[in-house]
């Protein structure tokens, strides 16, 4: 099928002018396909993590080692849905590594969730014996962290995420009108 700009409206939910590229903290949200609650259950308040969300927190970790312009901060992994705080510190113009080479893939926000999901994706369809079959949502939700005071807040914010699961509209089991604790979205 060919774009037909009049046909297809895909909105991104990028800053426009915003180079994610450049150093600097995100907050991520991946949601799995179809909402799917792959990844556990919350008992009490607590995420207890099965075979697939280990899988998930394992790439996490994994990632750092990976790509050396990563450094992670707190991270959640929910029955259908991760959080996490990224820090990316680009190198490669200022001496500290070599320039990228034409076969390399570029060093951005993107290309970090889009190696993450991928590695998550290939082990989780080897566990069920799924090949192709999706496991993420196509898009991620993303925000620039712009102090220290919104990545507290954003902080705080996955910390509770179990503790809220009751009151999560990534819940299938929610219901409004439920959520008067809920705890409020960080940005």
């Amino acid at each position: 099928m060919t774009y037909d700009s009049t046909k297809h409206h895909r909105r991104s939910l990028r800053l426009p002018a915003y180079n994610y590229a450049q150093a600097g903290a995100y907050f991520v949200t991946l949601v799995t396909h179809a909402r799917e609650c792959l990844f556990g259950q919350v008992i009490d308040g607590e995420m207890r993590l099965n075979a697939l969300s280990e899988v998930v927190a394992e790439e996490w970790q994994r990632t750092a080692d990976v790509r050396r312009e990563v450094e992670l901060d707190v991270f959640v992994v929910m029955p259908n849905h991760a959080h996490g705080i990224v820090v990316f510190n680009p190198v490669g113009a200022h001496g500290c590594a070599p320039l990228p080479q034409p076969f390399r893939p570029p060093r951005s926000l993107g290309s970090f969730v889009a190696g993450f999901k991928a590695a998550v994706t290939k082990r989780i369809n080897g566990i069920r014996g799924t090949p192709e079959l999706p496991v993420w949502q196509r898009n991620y939700h993303e925000h620039v962290i712009r102090n220290e005071e919104d990545r507290d807040r954003i902080r705080q914010y996955i910390a509770g995420n179990p503790t809220c699961w009751d009151q999560d509209r990534e819940n299938p089991d929610y219901r409004p009108g439920n959520d008067n604790h809920l705890v409020a979205e960080p940005f």
